[in-house]
């Protein structure tokens, strides 16, 4: 029998919590089955159940999902550019995103989860009571998810931001100044032009209007945490990334396929140098 999917990813939220307690780990559920109503619709479900994780406890909690027939899907530095969400896959209750930080909070992960995790409130998934953040900051990570969604983010962003009041607004402001997620914000409500020089800018900027492969990976260079971490990005950057590949192709790729892959994202790169190389030189000879 098909379990409908609304049904599976509560479930999932549901089966997530019950082993989040038993560890003795802080979870809070987010965005689709978690969200406040006045944030949402009825027909809303999403595909998969959302979660952030106190990072400190995301260990534990990935070694016992593990215990609980859970598998890894995708790891965090092949799962977005952001390298936030280690994806959980479960035989009966489907997809989970782990988030160790939320894209757009560039606050130390910890102590941005302890701000969230003091004002949380409680929401009944499946007859689960589970954590969920306050109606303020479901607004601010509803926002900046629809950053990253472009059109069909639109609906959410509408809801979590263009219909809040003046007060409303205010508030999800101040949280924002609070977890260092203003650049994040400012992409989703069009004022990303008043962080030119912020390290993050770049990527927010590919992230919402689309660049190329190598416009993407220089921003991820430059919005790095720390040195280690953007010599990290650059050392990922030529190498193909066998997850997204075997998702693709529905199995594991071939050492063949992968070299292909290679040779593949080589060309691209370098059409797309010589494309930027082409619009620059039209540009300079047109002043």
């Amino acid at each position: 029998m098909t379990i409908p999917l609304g049904v599976q990813v509560a479930f999932a939220h549901a089966a997530l919590e019950h082993v989040a307690e038993q560890n003795r780990v802080d979870l809070l559920h987010i965005k689709g089955a978690a969200l406040d109503p006045s944030l949402s619709t009825p027909s809303r479900t999403g595909s998969d159940a959302d979660v952030m994780v106190r990072p400190s406890q995301l260990d534990r909690l990935v070694a016992a999902l593990i215990e609980h027939r859970w598998s890894i899907h995708t790891h965090f530095a092949t799962g977005s550019p952001f390298g936030h969400a280690l994806t959980m896959v479960h035989p009966e209750w489907g997809y989970a995103d782990l988030h160790r930080f939320f894209p757009g909070i560039t606050l130390d992960p910890e102590a941005a989860f302890t701000r969230l995790w003091a004002d949380r409130s409680s929401r009944a998934i499946a007859e689960m009571s589970c954590p969920v953040p306050d109606l303020t900051a479901q607004r601010l990570l509803l926002t900046l998810n629809a950053a990253r969604n472009g059109i069909h983010g639109a609906d959410d962003l509408r809801r979590a931001w263009f219909d809040a009041s003046v007060e409303q607004r205010a508030g999800v402001r101040a949280l924002a100044a609070e977890l260092d997620a203003e650049v994040g914000l400012a992409a989703a409500i069009g004022e990303l032009e008043l962080y030119r020089n912020h390290r993050s800018y770049r990527l927010w900027r590919v992230t919402t209007e689309g660049g190329t492969r190598a416009e993407e990976w220089i921003a991820r260079v430059i919005a790095a945490r720390s040195p280690g971490d953007a010599l990290r990005v650059a050392i990922r950057a030529p190498r193909v990334n066998t997850e997204q590949l075997a998702l693709r192709l529905g199995r594991r790729p071939t050492g063949r396929e992968v070299a292909a892959e290679f040779a593949s994202r080589a060309a691209q790169g370098l059409r797309e140098a010589l494309g930027h190389l082409r619009r620059w030189t039209t540009a300079r000879r047109s002043r």
